[in-house]
């Protein structure tokens, strides 16, 4: 290419950076998701609260949610700080409900003690509470337990069929 060609171009990409960023800086409609002014500071919302009972679940296999905060738990390669109350040998004693029996077992399915390196990061399925309004509209809806369809019992097999 020749000089007069590249000067071109850079300057109609340097015009065109400008133009862009004037137009950015004069939009006046603009909103955030929870609909208040872009440069008003909301206040937060109480992000955590402790939670009576267990709360229902919204699809068949949802990990349960973690009605407490773990802001300060400590979760790294060699320690996670959940398993102290979680873990099958304190529970118990904590009055925490138990881990699944699926987090001692390792990617082969063999049966451990202790919980499997897959399962060590207990944030990566299970999330805190938050008490914040839905940015979005979710048409899921909440599933019946497992085992109940309508007022079928999916336990029972139909009649010719064995287990």
């Amino acid at each position: 290419m020749n000089f007069p060609a590249i000067a071109g171009i850079s300057a109609l990409a340097t015009s065109l950076l400008l133009g862009g960023l004037a137009v950015a800086q004069n939009a006046t409609n603009l909103q955030s998701l929870r609909g208040a002014d872009i440069q008003s500071t909301l206040p937060a919302d109480e992000f955590h609260q402790q939670m009576k009972g267990r709360e229902g679940r919204n699809y068949r296999q949802q990990p349960p949610i973690v009605p407490h905060s773990i802001e300060q738990y400590q979760m790294d390669l060699r320690t996670n700080q959940c398993l102290s109350c979680h873990d099958w040998t304190n529970a118990g004693d904590r009055g925490a409900p138990t881990l699944s029996m699926t987090h001692y077992l390792d990617r082969n399915g063999t049966e451990m003690d202790t919980v499997a390196g897959t399962r060590w990061f207990c944030n990566q399925c299970h999330v805190p509470q938050a008490n914040t309004p839905a940015l979005v509209g979710n048409p899921r809806r909440r599933q019946p337990p497992a085992g109940h369809r309508r007022g079928h019992d999916l336990h029972r097999l139909p009649p010719g069929h064995r287990a």
